[in-house]
């Protein structure tokens, strides 16, 4: 049986999340409600096995281990950024995969 580790989505995480909602529920909001449930559940799968996903390209750039995890495809590509620290799983920002890559020294 593999570790369970414990997901935290911080509070930047979770504003990015809910503009996203927003957004798309601005076209159809059955659209929305289910691409916020399976980014729901992308973001849960980390509780096994989180090492699993690549480096971020931002990982460059920070002291810790920044990974990413890709929730959907094409134009609604979403990353899901996040650490590991023992047994945590710590949810950094979600942001679209058009976005450029944070570097460390811009203000989001």
């Amino acid at each position: 049986m593999s570790k369970k580790y414990r997901v935290i989505v911080q509070p930047e995480a979770e504003r990015a999340i809910e503009s996203a909602y927003l957004w798309v529920s601005d076209y159809s909001q059955r659209t929305a409600r289910v691409w916020l449930e399976g980014l729901y559940k992308a973001i849960m799968s980390l509780e096994t096995m989180p090492a699993r996903c690549s480096l971020a390209f931002e990982n460059n750039f920070f002291d810790e281990e920044i990974r990413q995890l890709v929730y959907d495809k094409g134009r609604s590509a979403y990353r899901i950024l996040f650490t590991i620290a023992d047994d945590t799983v710590n949810v950094l920002f979600v942001r679209h995969a058009a976005q450029k890559p944070l570097t460390g020294e811009e203000e989001e």
